[in-house]
């Protein structure tokens, strides 16, 4: 890491996408984006999990009738006159065939500081595109727009890829930034900055880097009042196994102890059940109950800075 700050724009990454062929492995994305700041290294920290959405339209010969299936259908509704049959005969006589995006978020990080929150995440899409289904099905219809645009009983084909798979860019997410400004849109302080705050002052900021196994994923939403409010979660990427700490009755002391030591190992990293507790992933809150219980009666075994959070912790609990 250098003195020189972060830099990589929204144009250039999208430049990036547009004109990179994915591969397995995803390695000649991520060469362009470290060659454009060789001091920062960059690592794909996740790919999430598959997804799909509507994706355009084309004829019985591949040739691309539109780029997305809702704009073509409301155009065109419009074109014959919103009347919904004249529709159902035109897309009927073209023959004309749905497709899907399918596709995963890849989670890039570049660790910008020490602190949990020190790192920019580029979220970029890697997606494929496939014939899926006769645009109106000949045994079921559509009733209305609605069901053309999204038949709940689709007259499916087979399968076949429509063109090359490509990346689009998504967003670039400066943590830091985003956590100093996030509680401007909340009451009090929010989960996922008190997470990064408790991270910042337990033993886990010197022995590991939270975007090691933690990414995020910032979103926007409407509130009661029509109010654009902007939220963010936390997303676990750990692939280790880490083992279950669910059922800890009974447990006190050294076999509890002990528990928390294997857990923290496998995890890579000091207080680490802690943070999965929180986060409401293998660790059940009676754990930190228990702890708590052991740490203020005869048994010390918690550095001072991890018991001054969980303390906080029992005072007021939050989960992210």
């Amino acid at each position: 890491m250098t003195d020189q700050p972060f830099h990589l724009d929204g144009q250039q990454l999208a430049k990036i996408c547009k004109h990179t062929l994915p591969n397995s492995n995803d390695e000649l994305l991520l060469s362009k984006l470290q060659a454009l700041n060789p001091g920062y290294p960059i690592r794909l920290a996740n790919t999430g999990e598959e997804w799909y959405r509507l994706g355009g339209i084309v004829d019985m010969d591949g040739k691309r009738i539109a780029g997305n299936l809702i704009e073509w259908t409301e155009r065109t509704y419009i074109e014959c006159g919103k009347n919904l049959q004249t529709l159902i005969d035109h897309a009927r006589e073209q023959k004309l065939i749905a497709t899907r995006q399918t596709g995963n978020t890849l989670h890039f990080v570049v660790q910008t500081g020490s602190k949990a929150e020190q790192f920019v995440q580029l979220d970029i899409d890697k997606t494929h595109e496939t014939a899926d289904r006769l645009l109106v099905s000949e045994r079921n219809p559509p009733e209305d727009l609605e069901e053309f645009i999204d038949p709940l009983e689709p007259e499916c084909i087979e399968t076949s890829g429509i063109g090359t798979p490509r990346y689009s860019y998504r967003r670039k997410t400066d943590v830091s930034v985003f956590m100093g400004e996030i509680n401007k849109y909340h009451i009090g302080v929010h989960p996922v900055r008190r997470f990064m705050d408790d991270w910042n002052r337990s033993s886990a900021l010197h022995k590991a880097v939270l975007s090691d196994d933690w990414v995020v994923r910032p979103f926007r939403h409407v509130g009661r009042f029509g109010e654009q409010l902007i939220n963010i979660e936390l997303i676990n990427t750990q692939q280790k196994h880490v083992p279950q700490l669910d059922d800890i009755s009974g447990k006190k002391g050294i076999a509890l102890h002990n528990l928390l030591t294997r857990f923290d190992r496998q995890a890579g990293y000091p207080f680490a059940w802690f943070f999965y507790m929180v986060k409401g992933k293998l660790v059940s809150p009676h754990c930190g109950v228990a702890v708590f219980k052991d740490i203020s009666g005869d048994f010390s075994y918690l550095s001072e800075r991890d018991a001054a959070v969980l303390k906080d912790w029992i005072s007021v609990p939050y989960s992210v």
